[in-house]
């Protein structure tokens, strides 16, 4: 080899060599993905869980007995490498994973699991999803504060837990999923909002490494039992409420998922996803003060509003009587489709509130979007034209608006609701008169006996009984639905795998990766080289 091209493979091999750590630190930044939400309180509780952004991001650091399948959101094993069912289909027996941990290195056991979910049934717990227990033994009564003799939640060994129904529920393996059901770790047992901490001890797939007001930097949970499979790095969650900012930001590759952006200065407007959603929004009335308990009131008021203005197709996306979302196989149900002024009138009269005389002024509770505000208002002018009633209006922020509702101090609210998990069940049982999540303050035998007795049904059955229930909501006028809520999305599925649009809008962090390493902005990758590839190499 002559001097020359020794002295060319030498600077070669330098380059090579000084190119390395950038080309590694280059690789670590390609492994960080940025996604974007706007700022809110954020809860990290699991007995407190209640946003779908909250339920997104603890994918990531929390995991169940079961998890969400990312395309198909069926259930599939988590912590809980397998499970028996008894014959009669009422005792669950999970066996947990010898290698679950803690992100701290603590084993997940099954005594972590018991003491978990019985934090969340603590009568004065508060938790918002509690009622997803009561398929359970006992578990309804512990939450009501009753005696319990026989707890359907038990330790059979550390990796061992058995579960026994009420009664057989073809749901039950569904609603594991959710993140009130994921453990926390015993430090937290006795602690109140230990989920402001900078860090969290967490079981999922990533844990939390830096914490601020304005981003979340997750890193990869090195000690998850399923680690092997988790790609990314790092995933940085961003905070922010400035459309043009974020629009920009995913331009440059700088932001890779978003739900809030400038259409119009997007470069690439087919990275918009949309689908349909396991959602509806509708207004509802409070049903524990006369004269709104009286069903025939409150149906008297829903046959004055102006549906054909307010389902209008050009003001708003999928217009709906109906609660549930179509399913296939889910019988065909009854909503209020029409206005009728003659049998308003009749119904106030045989109330008793006849021509609407002695009916007390109706307040509206909104969230602070024009929307809500404008399908309210046309509401408000129906009423006061012909029932010269009084009508109301507050606004709140939306934060602000989750714990204005809880009240109960008002006649009408409006809400959007996403299912929890892919069944009609998550938009009925929140109605009945024990759930947390009854705003309404709705107390019905005739709904709570069907959702009861859907329980223990199957296949079609189980469906029509749903049905049933659905449709007392509907013409008692507890529920004025208005549209099913398509989800949009801003992320480049050219560059991004492990994400599926599907009806939950939920995404588990776990599955995200890149389909290949980015390319910092203003580079260029070329796939040839000066030097013959023979002779000159870095590997």
């Amino acid at each position: 080899m002559d001097m020359k091209r020794l002295l060319l493979s030498a600077l070669v091999l330098l380059a090579c060599i000084a190119a390395a750590p950038a080309q590694e630190a280059e690789e670590e930044q390609a492994r960080e993905f940025v996604l974007v939400y706007s700022p809110k309180s954020l809860v990290l509780d699991p007995r407190h869980i209640y946003t779908t952004m909250e339920s997104e991001l603890s994918t990531g650091i929390y995991e169940g007995l079961l998890s969400y399948h990312p395309f198909s959101l069926e259930p599939i094993p988590a912590v809980a490498s397998e499970w028996k069912i008894s014959p009669d289909r009422t005792v669950y027996t999970f066996t947990l994973r010898e290698n679950a941990r803690f992100s701290n290195g603590d084993p997940v056991r099954a005594q972590d699991f018991l003491e978990s979910w019985l934090r969340v049934l603590e009568p004065d717990a508060g938790a918002e999803y509690s009622f997803l227990f009561d398929v359970i033994k006992g578990a309804r009564d512990y939450r009501l504060g009753r005696e319990v003799d026989d707890l359907g939640i038990r330790v059979i060994s550390p990796t061992t837990l058995e579960v026994e129904l009420e009664r057989p529920a073809s749901h039950f393996l569904k609603i594991l999923c959710h993140m009130t059901f994921a453990p926390v770790h015993s430090s937290y047992l006795e602690r109140e909002r230990w989920d402001r901490d900078s860090t969290l001890i967490g079981n999922g797939p990533f844990y939390i490494h830096e914490r601020s007001p304005e981003e979340l930097v997750l890193k990869k949970n090195k000690l998850y039992w399923d680690a092997a499979r988790v790609e990314l790095e790092t995933l940085r969650v961003r905070f922010m409420d400035d459309p043009e900012a974020i629009s920009q930001g995913f331009n440059k590759g700088e932001i890779h998922w978003a739900n809030n952006w400038d259409t119009e200065l997007l470069f690439d407007r087919s990275k918009i996803v949309f689908n349909p959603l396991f959602a509806t929004s509708y207004y509802f009335f409070v049903c524990s003060e006369k004269p709104w308990a009286d069903e025939q009131v409150r149906r008297a008021l829903a046959l004055l509003v102006p549906w054909e203005r307010i389902r209008n197709e050009e003001e708003v996306l999928l217009p709906t009587s109906n609660l549930i979302p179509g399913i296939p196989g889910y019988p065909e149900v009854d909503g209020i489709e029409a206005s009728s002024r003659e049998e308003a009138l009749r119904l106030l009269e045989q109330a008793g509130y006849a021509g609407g005389k002695g009916l007390p002024p109706l307040l509206f509770k909104l969230p602070g979007d024009s929307e809500s505000r404008r399908i309210a208002e046309l509401m408000g002018e129906a009423w006061k034209a012909d029932l010269d009633v009084e009508v109301g209006f507050q606004t709140f922020p939306f934060e602000a608006y989750l714990e204005e509702v809880k009240k109960g101090d008002f006649t009408i609210g409006s809400a959007t609701w996403i299912g929890d998990y892919a069944d009609p069940l998550t938009f009925l049982q929140m109605w009945t008169t024990d759930s947390n999540l009854n705003d309404a303050r709705f107390a019905d035998r005739e709904f709570d006996d069907l959702i009861e007795r859907s329980f223990s049904q199957e296949g079609r059955e189980r469906y029509d009984t749903l049905g049933d229930s659905e449709e007392v909501l509907l013409q008692k006028a507890v529920v004025l639905p208005i549209s099913h809520t398509p989800a949009f999305n801003l992320i480049d599925l050219d560059e991004v795998e492990g994400w599926f649009p599907n009806v939950l809008n939920i995404h588990p962090l776990k599955y995200l990766r890149f389909r290949e390493l980015r390319v910092p902005p203003g580079v260029v990758k070329s796939s040839s080289s000066s030097y013959p590839a023979s002779s000159i190499a870095c590997d």
